[in-house]
Parts: C-alpha cells; structure tokens; sequence
C-alpha cells in the first residue's frame, strides 16, 4: 500500500470510490448524496482548507479520507473535520482505513493543525485516537442527528480543551443532509 496527498489527477476515481463505497453500505441514494458532497468539495473548497489523502493498491485507488477546514473565529487553534471516508469494498476489514487514517493525522500534524474531530462511528475512529466530545466542547456548524458521534482529537501535545465559540464548515458541508 503507498499513501498520498496527491489528488488533483484522481478526483473523478476519488468521487466514484465514494459513490460505490456508500452504495454498497447504504444504498444509492447515499452513494449519490456522498459523490454530490465530494464533487462540491473539489469545485469549492480552497486549497488551504482542505487535505485528501488517499491508499493505492499496485496504483488503484483503494481508500480516500478528506479533511476540511472548521472555522472557530473566537479561538486561535487551526482545526479540520475529517468527512467523509471511504474504503474500497473489497478492501474493507484489512486495517487499511485505519492505517490511512493514521497517515492523514499524522500529515495533518506535520501542517500544523492542533485539533482533528469527525462525525461517526466512535468504536472505529476511537482506534485512531478519536474520543467522544460534547457539543459545548467544540459546536458543530450545524444540529448534529446523533451526539453521541461528535468526536475529537488533539494533534498536538496539549490535551483536547474545549474550542471555544461558534464553528463554521466549508461550504459543500453546510447542509443539515451531512449532520
């Protein structure tokens, strides 16, 4: 497996790893809705605040992981969303998603981001050192379905302390669809 940052010659593959991945988990209708997310991502999200990291097995794009910049204008630590994530179905199960995961935090590291949360299963990403925060610890842009999946890490050697003030997504996740 070889890991990169590299994506601008693979998004058309990176949207459809997403929209066959989650149609394979969740049905069409979340295939299209997650490929939707994505394509809006590559088309309106500046370079600085969005990281792509993706797995290629012999050169095919196994897995991708996107991070996108989380705005608090009240406090002063750099922190992105990890949304969304997908793994190849036929490679699901192989500690591949875990270790892209470990990769992008790392690299995110390496960029000076102090604080990583995502939205999500917490028996998965708390393997990546991910831990369930509440939404008084850092308010999500938008109502959150299910709370219990707020989760957040500190990149940093300071500990995970609340963000203060009100958040605010890039713009191809500000919809309540993603929440």
């Amino acid at each position: 497996m070889k890991y990169t940052a590299f994506y601008a010659d693979r998004t058309r593959d990176i949207i459809g790893l997403f929209k066959s991945t989650f149609a394979d988990s969740e049905g069409a209708a979340e295939g299209e809705l997650i490929a939707k997310l994505v394509t809006n991502m590559f088309a309106t999200t500046a370079p600085d605040d969005i990281f792509v990291f993706s797995t290629l097995d012999n050169n095919v794009l196994a897995g991708t992981i996107i991070f996108t910049r989380l705005s608090y204008p009240e406090d002063n630590r750099t922190v992105f969303i990890l949304a969304p994530v997908a793994v190849a179905t036929g490679q699901q199960g192989k500690g591949l998603g875990q270790g892209l995961l470990n990769y992008g935090l790392d690299e995110l590291r390496a960029n000076g981001v102090d604080v990583a949360l995502t939205y999500g299963d917490i028996n998965f990403y708390s393997k990546v050192g991910f831990a369930q925060i509440t939404e008084s610890d850092a308010r999500p842009p938008l109502p959150l379905d299910y709370p219990e999946g707020w989760l957040g890490q500190s990149l940093t050697d300071q500990p995970f302390l609340q963000i203060k003030g009100r958040s605010q997504c890039v713009e191809a996740l500000n919809s309540p669809d993603y929440w």
